[in-house]
């Protein structure tokens, strides 16, 4: 286990109206407020989605299952907002449960997730952190790099 300390800065609320695109939105919100690292909690609905709902078998690296949804789903979410190692852009890590009726999917937010009506988020800047996002040849994806860390 690696960690590091820090602490919060600023509190954001946003409200993602009909049309928009989540993900785009919040990476254009980061850099006109020169956000870098962040927590994030949302609540709404989504006309659209594409996800990652797990893995195919349980190896390294992973291969997702990726499914797309357009049938309109409410969304309870939570994510992680970190710089890119390389580019220095933002980048979001978001899991949230997406359901309509009497189904519902877990999984990553990837692509093409449209509001639909409102999606309510809060946003909690971190502050103190020395963390990115960079390729981890483990698990052949961009994970979480602490470049100062503690450690158990």
């Amino acid at each position: 286990m690696l960690y590091q300390q820090g602490s919060l800065g600023r509190i954001f609320v946003v409200k993602l109206e009909h049309g928009d695109d989540l993900l785009l939105e919040v990476k254009r919100l980061a850099v006109k407020t020169g956000l870098k690292s962040a927590y994030l909690f949302m609540i709404g609905a989504l006309q659209s989605s594409t996800m990652v709902v797990g893995p195919r078998e349980c190896v390294l690296p992973p291969q997702g299952i990726e499914t797309h949804l357009d049938d309109g789903r409410e969304i309870v979410a939570i994510g992680t907002l970190f710089p890119d190692q390389d580019k220095g852009e933002p980048v979001l890590h978001i899991h949230g449960s997406l359901g309509r009726g009497d189904t519902s999917l877990t999984g990553c937010l990837r692509a093409d997730s449209r509001v639909f009506l409102v999606v309510e988020m809060l946003i909690i800047e971190l502050l103190g952190f020395d963390a990115q996002k960079g390729h981890d040849p483990l698990t052949m994806m961009k994970t979480l790099l602490l470049n100062r860390v503690d450690s158990l």
